[in-house]
């Protein structure tokens, strides 16, 4: 009975799967620029005097969505994809907020303002200040849903040449292509490179100068974990500053734009061993309509992985690089059609799963996955994006984990997401 009955589930989400997909390709009105559903109202907050004279802006947006696993885990877990980690099961990944002060870049003078973001769902996990207690566990009672504060920083914009801005707190990071926020990526998944091989956050400085109108250069130190910066939090790991920095070239038509970036430094005062990694982004408009990026990620660690429990601070370096590719297509203002393809390699068994490793971590491997999906965008505040995603692993049995006191020892070395999610923007 348990067993039909999943399969009376799992057949309602594969047919919301396909009925997204063929409802997508339906006459929809016409989107108008995007304003969020708060500028849809009469009553936007935002359009408010108090706003207006202090400068603020509030947003925010809800996504959520629901992935079927054709190996149908007993774990109910994706493997080690993550975000839309859980298979046939809903998930308020997230319920942002935020609340900016943007400063004013075009001006001759100087300019203050800030940004504060605050996270609810199940994506809150994995943004979370990974070391000290920034916004760590915040609800204690949740297995999957928790809280994460992903950024808090002021930002200065000084007047000197064609002008420097300083970001001051906790922020995203500049490295790589796709991002924490759900609105700003085209499919719901994510790529192997961004889940394991990027940081999500920093905490500390950094500064932005343009050059000219093509070129734009950054760079600052960043703290606050036990990583060399990465993810890190204000209370711990406070004497081991980094670099992160990166130079951006875009052409004239901003057709065309190149990003290279990085990050490095040690772990901490005690202990010299050290973090680094960069990130080659390259995109281009083949032509109108059609969107190609490349991306190339390279990442070490000296000393962090030891031969026989795969942990420890005495052990072997660690390495991991990747490929990513996407070309999307706009067929219509609200419609759009995109293909992922990646190549991520975990040379020494360290990152994916990270920092889940030790005996049920999978061992070193390359891992493939080649998405295909839609974004549709009926009103100018609600995106839809139905997407199926194949994964495998040439040396790993990571998908298909059992569940339970096995925890993420997988049965399969690939698996089919049949996935779709909404985001709805304020």
């Amino acid at each position: 009975m348990a067993k039909n009955s999943l399969k009376i589930r799992m057949g309602r989400v594969t047919f919301g799967v396909f009925a997204a997909i063929f409802g997508a390709a339906a006459e929809a009105e016409e989107a108008s620029e995007p304003t969020g559903l708060l500028g849809s109202l009469e009553a936007d907050v935002n359009e408010t005097q108090f706003m207006k004279n202090l400068g603020l802006q509030f947003g925010g947006w809800i996504n959520a969505g629901i992935t079927y696993n054709a190996n149908e885990p007993a774990g109910r877990f994706n493997g080690p994809v993550t975000f839309n980690d859980r298979a046939s099961e809903f998930q308020l990944n997230q319920l942002y907020f935020y609340l900016q002060r943007p400063v004013n870049t075009e001006g001759d003078s100087w300019d203050f303002g800030g940004r504060f973001d605050f996270m609810f769902g199940t994506d809150a996990q994995f943004t979370q200040a990974a070391y000290g207690h920034w916004d760590q566990r915040l609800i204690n009672d949740q297995r999957f849903y928790d809280i994460a504060l992903p950024q808090a920083y002021f930002e200065i914009f000084a007047p000197f040449g064609n002008g420097i801005t300083a970001k001051i707190g906790h922020f995203y990071t500049i490295i790589g292509n796709e991002v924490v926020t759900a609105p700003d990526n085209f499919f719901y998944s994510h790529a192997y490179t961004m889940q394991y091989g990027e940081p999500f956050t920093h905490t500390g400085v950094l500064l932005s100068y343009p050059i000219d109108q093509n070129w734009t250069i950054s760079g600052g130190g960043v703290t606050g974990s036990e990583t060399a910066g990465w993810d890190g939090g204000w209370d711990k790991g406070l004497g081991n500053w980094a670099f992160l920095g990166g130079v951006t070239w875009t052409s004239i038509d901003e057709g065309t734009s190149v990003a290279f970036s990085a990050t490095s430094g040690e772990i901490s005062e005690q202990d010299s061993n050290n973090w680094s990694m960069y990130s080659l982004v390259i995109k281009h408009d083949i032509i109108e309509g059609l969107h190609y990026t490349f991306q190339h990620d390279h990442g070490w660690a000296t000393s962090v992985v030891d031969a026989t429990d795969r942990a420890g601070s005495n052990g072997r370096d660690a390495e991991w690089y990747g490929i990513n590719q996407y070309l999307t297509y706009d067929i219509r203002d609200d419609l759009a059609v995109g293909l992922r393809a990646e190549w991520f390699r975990d040379d020494d068994g360290f990152r994916v799963l990270s920092p889940i490793r030790g005996p049920f971590a999978p061992p070193a491997s390359s891992y493939y996955a080649v998405t295909a999906g839609l974004n549709w965008k009926p009103v100018n505040w609600l995106m839809v994006r139905p997407s199926v995603r194949y994964d495998w692993a040439d040396k790993a049995d990571a998908y298909d984990n059992a569940g339970g006191a096995a925890g993420f020892i997988g049965k399969k070395g690939d698996q089919f997401l049949f996935s779709t999610d909404v985001v709805i923007t304020f």
